[in-house]
Parts: C-alpha cells; structure tokens; sequence
C-alpha cells in the first residue's frame, strides 16, 4: 500500500486506496456500455464480431493502464463514440471503404496526431478554430450519432417520399429498443451509475425471454475459458490507404480526435483538480502522448480510434484522484475477456438506444453557441446541420469552416479569423469542388 501510495502520490492528491479502488469500479459500470456497443458498430463495419469484442476491451485496458501509470490521470479510455460511427456508416458504409483500408487511414492519422503533439502543434490548431464551431462540431456529431441510433432500433426507416418517416412501432425488436431507450433515460434521470449498461442489460435479458435473440444453453455460452481470438490484429492495409489517396478522412479523423479529447480531459482535469493556478494542466504532455499512441495502436488492434471518456466524471465525483483509478478501471476491462460470449449474443438493438442517449448528452453544448451574432450562428447551424443530413462529418466540418470565413469576411471582421482558419477553410472548399 505504501508503494502505491507514493507512486501515484494518493494521500497527496487527498485520497486514499479504498476510495480510488471504488473510483476506479464505479467509472468502469459508467463506461462498461461500450464493450457491448463498439463492437456492433464495428461489426456493421465488416469486421468479425469475436474479434472487434477482443480489440474493444484489450485496446481500451491497455490505454487506461497507461494513463493511469505514466500520466497519474483518473481517466479511462476506450473507442471514442462518433469516431466509431464516423469509421463505420461514413468511411466504410458511404465511401465503400473496405474496413482493413479505413484502419489505415486511422494509422496515418495516428502518425499525424503524433507529429503535432510532440512538435506542440496540436494546441495551436485547436486554439485557432472559434468556440463556437468547437461546440457545434460536438452537438453535430451527438445528432449524427442519435440519428444512427434512432435508425438501428427500427424507429425511423427509408421513404421514398419523404426520405425518412417512422417506422413500425409494434415491431417486437423496435418495440423492444423504445423501451430500452425510455428504461435507460429513466435510470440517467434519477442518477443511476451504469444507467446505459443495466438498459443493454434489461432489453437483453427481455429479447431471450421473449424468444428475439438467442438463449445461453450453457456456461460456456457466458464465460471463456480462454480469452477471445484476436485474428484480427494487424490486419490494417496501409499500402491500400495510402493508394487510395484519402488525406479527408485522416484530416477529418484527427480533428474529430483532437477536439474530442482535448475537451474531455479539459473538463476531467478540472474536476479532479489538476490543474494548477495558472490553468495549466498538470501532465497534460504525457496525456497527449498516450492518446496520440493509443490511436496508433487502435488501428493494428482493429477498432476505432481510443480517446479519454467523460464518464471518468463518475469516478472523480466518487473521489479517484490519481492513476490508481484509471488501474483499477484496466484491471476490469481484462476481467471483461472472461464474458466475452455472452457480449456476442447482446443483440443491436439492445445497443442502438445508447447511441441516441449519447447523442443527447453531446446535444447539449448547443448552449454554449451564441446564435445571437448570425456570423458565429450561421457556420455553427451549417455544422450542426450537415452532419446528420449528408451522413458525413467531413461535410459538417467543411460547411461550417468555409461558411464561417465568409460570414467574417462579409462582416469585415477579418481579425476573428485565424490564420490557420484560412489554410483549413481552403482547404475543404479545394476538396468539396473536387468531389463534386
């Protein structure tokens, strides 16, 4: 106790071992949901079930581990929702993309994360891009992602007429999903830790009975005896992503990234109190580091791109102040492995309501944009809107950056805009005239 006591500097920090231990559980029951749900999005993505279950929990201990040893942040990582989603029904799903391709593109935008953390490049991009766009790029991204989920429990569906209308609500399995989501959002309104898992659980546990998805007829149909195949690691095609010549994806999957992340351990930090009087983040270097290496490493275990979880929230607020959190958070992770089938048999839609509660909780930056000046409003709807709309966030991105330079120019207020700003927003206008 003494040796963790010193390496992660607990008393100092004004904690202790026990309440960093139930730190540590309580953010992995806030978090556990995405061992369920990342695998099914990647699933959709092509890649084997067993495989994208292994690299899910695997990438995600072993990334937590390191922030937890070498940066001494509470903070648990796992595949980032949004990016998984970006990954899956934009890269793979619209562009047609064979999945081993977009894992390539994700290594080069790994490379690329790493370049400018450790060249201090990566601050200076992300101080460029207004607030404003800052918020709306997360509120876009939590439409695009409910809009995903509202379509994978069936509640909306194609329409020749009006492009999408409502599905059938009697279905079992869309029936079952609304409950899901209603169970899951009833949880979140009282304060219930794990609100997301015990939803998947409970649709779960409804579908077998009622004959929707498949009973475990044994134990080893719900414990392994040996940890799931990982056949799938290093199946990334660089050679074919570098061929096919995609710097839009990789420049959109590190600016997702990078504002993503940056935001998240921004807001932990400063509820765990690491940061100092100055508002410098304490180990914030080493933080980048490791987010920056863990997206490398996410693409030779093949998933999406890993990066810090807002649900660490749940363990700071439960008092984990130091590494020995995000230790405990890896250590469950692993002991995961162990249930690796019964993971498989939790059907998609038990997951898609999770999708739309996240997407909700991301909706709620809308806030923070001031609507009230039409420069700062205009570019910040076009984001938002042309998200879910076009089922891309390059497009999102791309509209709202160009529209956003306009809009300032207009108004002749060329002081508002960055320098990098102007690279950028030419950049995707050069790429949305290429495309057309």
């Amino acid at each position: 106790m003494d040796f963790l006591d010193r390496y992660f500097k607990i008393t100092e920090n004004g904690s202790t071992v026990r309440t960093e231990v139930i730190a540590g559980i309580t953010t992995f029951i806030a978090l556990s949901y995405i061992i369920f749900v990342n695998p099914n999005i990647m699933a959709d993505a092509g890649v084997p079930k067993e495989g994208a279950i292994a690299a899910t929990i695997w990438i995600s201990a072993l990334t937590t581990l390191a922030m937890g040893v070498v940066a001494n942040y509470p903070v648990a990582q796992a595949p980032a929702m949004g990016v998984n989603a970006f990954f899956t029904y934009y890269v793979c799903g619209i562009l047609g993309l064979h999945w081993t391709v977009a894992l390539g593109a994700m290594f080069f935008s790994g490379i690329l994360f790493l370049i400018l953390t450790l060249g201090g490049i990566r601050q200076a991009i992300i101080d460029s891009v207004p607030m404003n766009l800052k918020y709306a790029i997360t509120v876009g991204i939590g439409l695009f992602i409910a809009f995903i989920g509202l379509k994978g429990t069936g509640v909306i569906v194609s329409d020749p007429a009006t492009f999408i209308t409502l599905g059938s609500v009697t279905d079992p399995s869309t029936a079952l999903a609304i409950f899901g989501l209603l169970f899951t959002a009833a949880l979140m309104a009282i304060n219930v830790q794990g609100a997301i898992l015990l939803g998947i659980i409970a649709t779960t546990f409804i579908s077998m009975t009622i004959g929707l998805s498949p009973v475990p007829q044994s134990l080893g149909d719900v414990i392994s005896t040996s940890v799931p195949s990982m056949s799938e690691f290093g199946s990334l095609d660089i050679a074919g992503a570098w061929n096919y010549g995609i710097v839009s994806i990789i420049f959109t999957f590190t600016i997702v990234e990078l504002f993503d992340n940056m935001g998240t351990l921004i807001g932990l930090t400063q509820k765990a109190g690491l940061v100092d009087e100055n508002g410098h983040i304490k180990n914030v270097d080493k933080a980048l580091t490791i987010d920056a290496l863990g997206t490398i490493s996410s693409a030779w275990f093949g998933t999406s791109t890993v990066s810090s979880y807002i649900e660490s929230a749940a363990g700071i607020a439960a008092g984990g102040r130091t590494g020995l959190t995000a230790v405990v958070v890896s250590v469950m992770f692993l002991i995961a492995l162990l249930f690796a089938p019964l993971i498989g048999l939790v059907p998609a839609f038990a997951t898609a309501p999770a999708l739309i509660l996240v997407g909700a909780m991301m909706i709620g930056t809308i806030k923070m944009i001031n609507f009230e000046d039409f420069t700062d409003g205009f570019p910040a709807f076009l984001t938002i809107i042309m998200m879910p709309m076009t089922s891309s966030i390059a497009n999102g991105f791309a509209f709202g950056f160009v529209s956003y330079v306009f809009m300032k120019v207009i108004g002749r207020r060329f002081n508002e805009i960055h320098p990098v700003m102007w690279a950028v927003s030419a950049a995707f206008l050069i790429n949305l005239v290429m495309r057309s």
